[in-house]
């Protein structure tokens, strides 16, 4: 697949216009050492938003716009993000028994690239990201995914216990892959309507999540090597739900 283009946008007042009618914004580049009046509001405009920014030399800024940029970049997300709270009704809506997966502080664009990809090959209805601590929709996830992220449904959320919470109460149970489970995953029932939780592969899943989890599992490792690359964890997750439910 070829290398997606990135969008840009240039100068103050263009990046705080585009924060303010609701479109995705990536990333905020800012030129190291930029001072006044209008930059301060937007700097203070960024952070209330809480939209992620970066302080970068000159150089790097003039390499993307030498002309009117007023130290200011904004990166434009490739792909919208969605709603939860219209997603999920209409999963509902169509019969569909739910198949979602929820990312707990994977931060890697190639592994979130790479979970893309299958889930959208395995039929997951939605992908579950918090704001903070995990990888976003870029050029580079695009492309590792196959396109799969223009495809599947991805949701950015404050609080994924809240999300937890709430899925629960719709009947949804929620499955956590760690390694501290003692059943193994194919013991689980996805045939029913299922929420996975996947977890970075140093720090795992959040233990205040994994208490929310009905369910604990794990992947069996008979190797040396102390856990599988967590794209590929969540394959096999998800393809367990595939032959389970016999699609």
């Amino acid at each position: 697949m070829a290398k997606q283009k990135q969008e840009m946008l240039f100068g103050i007042r263009a990046t705080m216009e585009a924060i303010k009618s609701g479109k995705e914004i990536e990333k905020v580049l800012i030129r190291k050492g930029l001072t006044g009046r209008l930059f301060q509001e937007l700097f203070d405009f960024i952070r209330e938003e809480e939209v992620e920014y970066q302080f970068v030399p000159v150089e790097k800024i003039n390499s993307l716009n030498q002309k009117n940029n007023q130290g200011v970049v904004a990166l434009i997300a490739p792909v919208a993000y969605q709603e939860i709270d219209e997603v999920i009704p209409q999963i509902m809506a169509e019969g569909k028994i739910p198949l979602i997966l929820i990312l707990d502080q994977i931060t890697d664009v190639r592994n979130f690239g790479a979970i893309a990809r299958s889930a959208e090959c395995a039929g997951v209805n939605v992908i579950i990201i918090p704001f903070k601590n995990s990888a976003k929709i870029t050029p580079d996830s695009i492309k590792t995914s196959a396109g799969a992220l223009y495809k599947i449904p991805v949701c950015r959320v404050q609080n994924l216990k809240t999300i937890a919470r709430n899925l629960k109460k719709e009947g949804i149970r929620i499955i956590a892959s760690t390694e501290k489970a003692e059943k193994f995953y194919t013991e689980a029932d996805f045939t029913l309507a299922t929420a996975i939780i996947m977890g970075s592969e140093d720090t795992g899943i959040d233990e205040s999540l994994l208490r929310l989890a009905d369910e604990q599992v794990k992947v069996p490792i008979l190797g040396s090597i102390e856990s599988l690359n967590v794209s590929v964890a969540a394959s096999l997750m998800v393809y367990e739900a595939v032959r389970q439910r016999g699609l």
